[in-house]
């Protein structure tokens, strides 16, 4: 418990404020990428779903390289460092990606391919800090308060969240695109400078060199709750990704039908996803007292479905620009709220201490893998079937997860796993 004593308020300031920070930055990148695309690079709209993907699933794909290396490397060598550099490295991505058609221009390459280089480089400094902020969350809490602190943390991701798409995202009318991306670059640095001077390392350092696989393999194959968290990654973790970047993408394409310029339809997708982040911000406070008082498997299962609902609903709007798309996002929202926090939890309270950041770190691969697999099937369906359909898919495979959890449930009687206390 002597650990524990290190941490003060400041320290827990500067995770929450982190969290926010590495979001607003995430959220940024993703919010602007498809009017970026379509009015600087010109993408035509029978590519745009199918091109919007594959940049997400190739950043997903090169941080899947890194992210469990990442991991381990802050059991040796401290959180801190991994999420300073990770910023760093975030900033310079942000300081040349509004400038890709004319360094593609330099290069004889193209627009596309300097914005798909640099999107990577963003995405692998990112990757290196998100996860971190979690595991840092993990280190300076214990089994009874760490829903209540991650929470916390989440809430202030979704603050961030929420700040970018209804905020911030009506800038580019005033400011233009090239000026909004550049805002990424003082956010990034700013990020960097706030670990620095005020995050600590409370978790003693992993002494043995070696990448411990075999020790987090293990732990998955004699865990079925963890097998749950891992597989409620697989498919969560891009929920908010997919509202996100296809209901942009629905509301930039769609204008062109109503007579809506571009920027108009911009402001209204952040509108709208802003929304989403406000129902998030007032419904994780209520997921921390739920996974509180009924465990972490039950509201999971909660989450999921609420989550699954609104993205089928999803499925019977024609017109994003009529309201009756509010309802179905407010469900995604709240449901998503749960998902943000359960499965993470599961496994901080299941993870070795010394071995903690390599289990985080091959939890957010699986989830990576996971929002490639979405991602890439959403923008295939994008296109091949309509805007809606992205939606009715993820929704389809959150079902699968609440289905998953509800024999944890019913197995209550002859099975430890919905105990609040660990085994």
């Amino acid at each position: 418990m002597a650990k524990y004593n290190l941490v003060e308020s400041k320290h827990w300031n500067a995770v929450y404020l982190l969290s926010s920070i590495c979001t607003i930055f995430m959220a940024m990148v993703v919010a602007i990428q498809p009017v970026f695309l379509r009015t600087v690079l010109d993408i035509p709209f029978d590519m745009a779903g199918t091109i919007n993907a594959n940049i997400q699933v190739v950043t997903e794909v090169c941080d899947l390289l890194l992210i469990g290396y990442l991991g381990y490397l802050s059991d040796r060598l401290g959180r801190v460092p991994v999420i300073v550099y990770g910023f760093l490295v975030a900033a310079i991505g942000a300081l040349f990606v509004p400038f890709s058609v004319q360094l593609g221009a330099m290069l004889g390459v193209g627009g596309i391919v300097v914005y798909y280089l640099l999107r990577i480089v963003m995405s692998l400094g990112t990757g290196a800090v998100w996860p971190q902020i979690a595991t840092v969350s993990g280190d300076f809490t214990h089994f009874d308060n760490r829903a209540r602190m991650l929470a916390k943390a989440a809430f202030m991701m979704a603050f961030g969240a929420t700040l970018v798409y209804a905020v911030l995202m009506q800038l580019p009318q005033y400011i233009g695109i090239t000026g909004f991306m550049l805002l990424g670059v003082i956010v990034a640095l700013f990020g960097a400078w706030v670990a620095k001077r005020c995050l600590i390392d409370v978790a003693e350092p992993l002494e043995d060199k070696g990448v411990p696989w075999r020790e987090v393999t293990a732990i998955l194959r004699r865990d079925a709750r963890v097998r749950l968290a891992f597989a409620a990654a697989f498919f969560s973790r891009s929920d908010m990704l997919f509202v996100g970047m296809f209901l942009m993408l629905w509301y930039i394409y769609f204008s062109d039908l109503v007579h809506v310029n571009h920027e108009e339809a911009v402001a209204r997708a952040g509108i709208m996803i802003g929304l989403a982040g406000f129902v998030m911000l007032v419904a994780i406070p209520v997921w921390g007292a739920m996974i509180e008082r009924y465990g972490r498997i039950p509201a999971l299962s909660m989450a999921m479905g609420v989550s699954a609902l609104g993205c089928l609903m999803l499925g019977g709007v024609v017109n994003p620009f009529d309201w009756e798309i509010l309802l179905p996002v407010v469900f995604i929202a709240f449901g998503q709220a749960g998902c943000l926090i359960s499965p993470q939890a599961m496994v901080l309270d299941l993870s070795p201490e010394n071995i903690r950041g390599s289990m985080l770190g091959f939890f957010n691969v699986v989830g990576g893998i996971g929002v490639v697999v979405c991602i890439q099937v959403g923008g295939i369906v994008f296109d091949a079937i309509g805007p809606y359909a992205p939606f009715v898919f993820i929704g389809v495979a959150n079902l699968f997860i609440v289905l998953y959890s509800l024999t944890f449930i019913l197995r209550k009687n002859s099975d430890a796993l919905l105990l609040k206390e660990l085994d």
